[in-house]
């Protein structure tokens, strides 16, 4: 979003503002907007904003993806890191995909680093979005949402035909 001084006498000066929303950047962040001019001059210039942003809990990845064969066991896992000084307490919140994944949060480093692992549930077939929240004790971040989105494919069994088995005469 930017906001500027419509009018700027000849030799005077204005005001841009950008305003950045950084939800969902981690790290380097770069941004650039360009400004049009009347001046004949300078018609077109570019302004750049290079930031860091640091979020006070990390995931990678963002999200997770579960696809393949539904009489398989698939498990994807989200890595989530305490990036504050403060130690990081997670605690299990709202699972919309109850009876079709399941999870399990394994503590590597206490407070500072987890492992949250997702594994489809034996017979469950099609397509499917959801979620997993969890609590933390973090005012800044006091909830982590992991995307979860696949698809199990169930593999049609072989039917009865020529060829198959003993002949009976």
């Amino acid at each position: 979003m930017a906001s500027f001084d419509r009018s700027i006498p000849p030799g005077g000066e204005g005001k841009i503002i950008l305003a950045v929303n950084t939800q969902g950047y981690q790290g380097d962040v770069r941004v650039t907007a360009s400004v049009y001019t009347n001046d004949p001059k300078m018609t077109r210039f570019t302004l750049g904003l290079k930031a860091f942003v640091q979020v006070p809990i990390s995931l990678q990845p963002r999200y997770v993806q579960l696809n393949g064969r539904a009489d398989a066991t698939i498990t994807r896992s989200v890595e989530i890191k305490a990036e504050l000084d403060q130690d990081l307490v997670l605690e299990p919140g709202q699972f919309s995909l109850e009876g079709r994944i399941a999870y399990k949060i394994e503590e590597m480093e206490k407070g500072r680093r987890f492992w949250v692992h997702f594994t489809n549930i034996p017979g469950s077939s099609g397509a499917f979005r959801g979620f997993l929240n969890l609590k933390t004790n973090y005012d800044e971040k006091p909830v982590i949402t992991i995307r979860i989105a696949g698809n199990l494919r169930k593999i049609p069994q072989p039917q009865g035909g020529q060829g198959d088995g003993p002949r009976q005469e």
